[in-house]
């Protein structure tokens, strides 16, 4: 009798622990439903284009557009949030009209504003001159700004260093030979070359990405940060400010 009693005991302790487990669980399944149903994700900065006011988990999908109306994607990269495509903006901030010289050789004799298509084509993205970069009234997208050589060094040191940033920073197409990159910064630095400043021609498609900083090295020269098919590394040049070459912001 005492043996039978012990078993109906151990079998009723097993049944309420059992009960117990399964309630618990139903709790975190349930307590599981609901912080997935809190959770509602999209852009949560205020100043995209794309807000979602509701959003409380912020997805990456922020869009900014500047005052032609083009629109840019975002990455954070470390502390800094990047923009992951070349500015396209004719306008300064203030809306006045950004000289287009696109033919002939007098790029070459500027000194103001001034942008151009690479290579005549839309397609291939915007190159501006150093005194566009750096008028006052404003190049770049409200809340935003051009790098100077400093955020650029930063951009490096997140990814490892100079010495191999450049191929996290490359896009996985477009360069010539075996150049492609990882894109595993999500940079998407693709080559869009260069327009020299002595010729007026355009150069190095394919081959290297340039782009300006607001870091003046001598009188007519400025930092400018570069990307080579040929090897892995975030190159720092000078350049002339009658070169034309593509611009990357980064939030301010």
């Amino acid at each position: 009798i005492f043996l039978l009693d012990l078993k109906r005991r151990n079998y009723s302790l097993k049944t309420y622990c059992m009960k117990k487990s399964t309630l618990f669980m139903s709790f975190v399944f349930i307590g599981a439903l609901v912080m997935s149903s809190c959770t509602k994700r999209g852009c949560t900065d205020s100043t995209a284009t794309n807000f979602a006011e509701k959003a409380n988990s912020d997805d990456g999908s922020c869009k900014y557009s500047d005052v032609d109306g083009n629109l840019y994607g975002s990455k954070t990269i470390g502390s800094q949030i990047w923009m992951t495509e070349n500015l396209q903006v004719t306008k300064y901030q203030n809306g006045d009209v950004i000289p287009k010289s696109q033919f002939g050789t007098g790029w070459a004799t500027l000194t103001t504003g001034a942008w151009c298509y690479f290579m005549n084509d839309p397609n291939k993205g915007v190159l501006y001159n150093w005194y566009a970069v750096n008028d006052p009234r404003g190049l770049a997208p409200a809340g935003w700004k051009i790098p100077s050589d400093e955020a650029f060094t930063s951009l490096g040191n997140y990814l490892g260093g100079a010495d191999i940033a450049g191929k996290k920073m490359k896009s996985k197409t477009d360069w010539i030979g075996n150049g492609n990159g990882s894109d595993e910064s999500q940079f998407s630095g693709y080559p869009r070359g260069c327009r020299e400043f002595e010729s007026s021609l355009f150069c190095y498609s394919g081959v290297n990405a340039y782009w300006w900083t607001t870091t003046t090295s001598v009188t007519d020269s400025s930092y400018v940060r570069q990307l080579g098919y040929y090897q892995d590394k975030l190159l720092r040049y000078h350049r002339s400010k009658t070169d034309g070459l593509s611009v990357r912001c980064v939030k301010i």
